[in-house]
């Protein structure tokens, strides 16, 4: 029997999520973990580009996985089509990869799972494994979706997610500073995180978010830095729809990152990894380094904007 009386809980709010046809569940990683597990994945190509934690995962479970190398257009460089059993791991960056391009793709390598990360907004394509993280995007202390069409047989525990609020509500009404180690503590934790379903506290707070304000926040910023940096960024970007960040290349972008700093502007190395593990000479050493992840998320306005601009602009002179 359910508890009768006492205090009030967290409020249950209104159920509208951005994706409804979706399997929930609690982080990106263990979304993959559920294809590996339902589909008999054997072996997957990975980019160079990106975090460790996929390899990692891979490890874990003895899957066999090779590395391949990206071109200027973020798109992979592999010699052959996927085998049976075996996936083609595909990040889009910045949501630089549209759909039409994800096809293509797919069309030239067989078997692809798309990693959408840093494209929430960009819909899933029929046929196509896609993952999305929603703590990339939003105030929530974890939680994916996964977009397949592939049943998953084990019985899956429902998460938690009550502990690991502290830092969004810290945030929320302080300094991020000041809860910084709270961040990590809990990025940390998803490290041995065993796959569940997204727990009930995230579904509910994902049920009620105004994704259309928060998209056009995204694209208005996107636009303001564009409009005014286009002209000195060597890549060659395309709008995304609710963009993750503008990705701005410099030649120096460590030093550039810590100019930003000392002004307040903290742009992260997105996979510090990616430094240790290549050659300096590697596409993928210099996108690390030099591409700055500038923020344009639905936390700001304007005023925000013109002030990364105008840093960026003296620190160019």
């Amino acid at each position: 029997m359910k508890e009768i009386g006492g205090y009030l809980e967290f409020e249950q709010l209104i159920s509208n999520p951005y994706y409804k046809n979706v399997v929930q569940l609690n982080t990106g990683r263990n979304a993959l973990i559920y294809l590996i597990k339902a589909k008999n994945i054997k072996k997957i190509y990975l980019p160079y580009f990106m975090c460790n934690s996929i390899s990692l995962i891979l490890r874990k479970y003895s899957i066999e996985y090779e590395y391949y190398h990206i071109n200027k257009e973020f798109l992979p460089i592999i010699d052959e089509k996927a085998k049976d059993n075996e996936y083609i791991y595909i990040v889009n960056y910045y949501g630089q990869i549209s759909n039409k391009k994800v096809l293509m793709v797919k069309e030239q390598y067989n078997s692809v799972i798309l990693d959408n990360t840093q494209a929430f907004f960009q819909k899933p394509i029929k046929d196509i494994d896609t993952i999305y993280s929603c703590r990339k995007y939003f105030g929530l202390p974890d939680g994916a979706y996964l977009s397949t069409g592939v049943v998953f047989n084990e019985k899956l525990e429902e998460d938690q997610s009550a502990s690991r609020m502290k830092h969004i509500l810290g945030r929320f009404e302080r300094q991020a500073s000041e809860y910084y180690s709270e961040f990590k503590k809990n990025e940390d934790s998803f490290r041995e995180l065993p796959i569940k379903k997204m727990s009930k506290l995230t579904e509910n707070i994902l049920g009620a978010i105004d994704y259309q304000r928060i998209i056009e926040l995204r694209n208005r910023n996107f636009k303001i830095l564009n409009d005014n940096l286009k002209p000195t960024n060597i890549l060659d970007i395309k709008t995304p729809f609710g963009a993750f960040a503008y990705p701005y290349y410099v030649e120096n972008g460590i030093e550039t990152r810590k100019r930003l700093a000392e002004k307040k502007i903290y742009i992260p190395t997105l996979w510090p990894n990616v430094l240790k593990d290549n050659s300096e000479t590697s596409i993928e050493f210099d996108y690390a380094a030099n591409i700055l992840p500038l923020p344009c998320d639905q936390r700001y306005g304007v005023k925000e904007m013109e002030y990364i601009i105008n840093n960026l602009k003296e620190l160019g002179e």
